[in-house]
């Protein structure tokens, strides 16, 4: 049972681009897995319609507004991807993403507040322009947040320096690598909360290619 969200949902029409999901609903155990089935339902509901990915949020965010009670919310990084690398993101209130590049690893923050909060809230969109082996790494604050037997958190700052050493690697091998230094770095430490993670990888062919 989990409360972490991770989806891919396909273009609406042949020119389309790509939705990918990241997020957190607050709590734990068969509640928190239950509301993000619902946030899962609601997603895959708006996707059939191509609005812009501010208005995708906003919208979203007042649904699960009216469709929750006071306390319930989520964090949520929601983003679209073109052939070409462009890609469009927005973060309500969720852990920077990532954009790893040869010239080093970027963090890109929130643009709103957590869904669920406040139904009139508004999002902001980054827009980002993946260069061919370039990466964007999404991930849950159950990897930000595990500890060593010391109690030392692994932090944003770790997954920078494991991500920044594998720029040009594929998803799946990025992603393996990534939560085998988080492994090693907790080992004999007990995992206190889910552990997601997603990898938005472009290619040197130009096509984009997904891993989690």
């Amino acid at each position: 049972m989990s409360g972490d969200y991770c989806d891919l949902i396909p273009p609406a029409s042949e020119d389309g681009r790509l939705i990918f999901l990241l997020g957190d609903v607050a709590g734990k155990g068969v509640a928190a897995s239950l509301l993000m089935t619902h946030l899962n339902a609601m997603f895959r509901s708006l996707a059939r319609i191509d609005f812009e990915l501010d208005q995708l949020l906003e919208i979203a965010n007042r649904l699960f507004c009216q469709s929750t009670i006071a306390g319930q919310f989520a964090t949520l990084v929601c983003g679209r991807v073109s052939k070409a690398g462009e890609v469009e993101i927005g973060s309500a209130g969720h852990t920077p993403a990532l954009h790893v590049s040869k010239n080093g690893v970027k963090q890109i923050g929130a643009t709103g507040l957590p869904l669920g909060i406040f139904s009139t809230s508004r999002y902001t969109v980054h827009r980002v322009r993946m260069e061919p082996g370039d990466s964007l790494l999404l991930f849950t604050d159950g990897i930000s947040e595990a500890r060593n037997l010391s109690g030392d958190e692994y932090g944003i700052g770790g997954i920078s320096l494991a991500a920044g050493r594998l720029h040009g690697w594929p998803s799946n091998e990025l992603v393996s690598a990534c939560l085998k230094d988080i492994e090693t770095y907790s080992y004999g430490a007990r995992q206190a909360d889910d552990q997601t993670l997603m990898a938005v990888h472009r290619a040197e062919s130009g096509a984009a290619a997904f891993g989690g």
